[in-house]
């Protein structure tokens, strides 16, 4: 087999070029796929870290009664089996900013759906309780006391058909502003006007059955 004199048994330059391209390429398709299994990696290692932060840097309110604890009974002296007074609650220091406090106690358990057992708005920043037997007058402690479902000012007891206890959840709301309310007040309407002024929510829940 006979061979040109310029045959120098090398590819041509240009051959050479494109085979040097098409190396270049590979290694900068694993360092893309390095750089996102580091991304992922640190993604997993330190996202659970940050919701941990972020949930504890979160503003927290407590709020306790003397009367039962968290998921405990209510005492009868509290329902309308006793003298249906209302139980002393307390609270924690609120977050800054905070400029009023709303309170709705509900019963999620009723035959008929929730039933709102008492509710209080526009409570002062500086309030940090409500006491035992608050009378059932539209003021109270510097804030307002609106219409529960029985239906009356102030609060209504425990009152449950024989059967399964039910839950009575008492929800206290630190607020950014006051709320602008006037009339019958009602739950639905604390529920409207306090939407985007939440700072804070607690909740205490009381168990009662007859």
């Amino acid at each position: 087999m006979s061979h040109d004199a310029h045959d120098t048994g090398f590819p041509e330059p240009r051959a050479v070029a494109s085979g040097c391209q098409q190396k270049r390429k590979i290694p900068a398709q694993a360092l893309a796929r390095g750089a996102a299994v580091v991304v992922a990696a640190f993604l997993l290692a330190h996202l659970p870290s940050l919701w941990a932060q972020q949930k504890a840097s979160a503003p927290k309110l407590e709020i306790k009664s003397t009367a039962f604890k968290h998921n405990g009974f209510i005492p009868t002296q509290y329902t309308c089996d006793g003298s249906d007074v209302s139980p002393a609650l307390s609270w924690a220091e609120p977050p800054a900013g905070t400029e009023s406090f709303a309170l709705i106690m509900d019963d999620p358990d009723a035959p008929m759906g929730t039933f709102v057992h008492w509710v209080v708005y526009n409570l002062p920043a500086t309030a940090r309780q409500l006491p035992e037997r608050v009378p059932g007058n539209s003021e109270v402690q510097g804030g307002f006391q609106g219409v529960n479902d029985f239906p009356k000012t102030g609060y209504g007891g425990p009152c449950p058909p024989p059967g399964k206890p039910h839950r009575y959840f008492f929800k206290l709301y630190a607020l950014d502003s006051k709320l602008d309310l006037k009339g019958e007040v009602k739950k639905r309407d604390i529920e409207a006007a306090l939407k985007g002024h939440v700072l804070a929510h607690a909740e205490l829940i009381g168990r009662y059955g007859r």
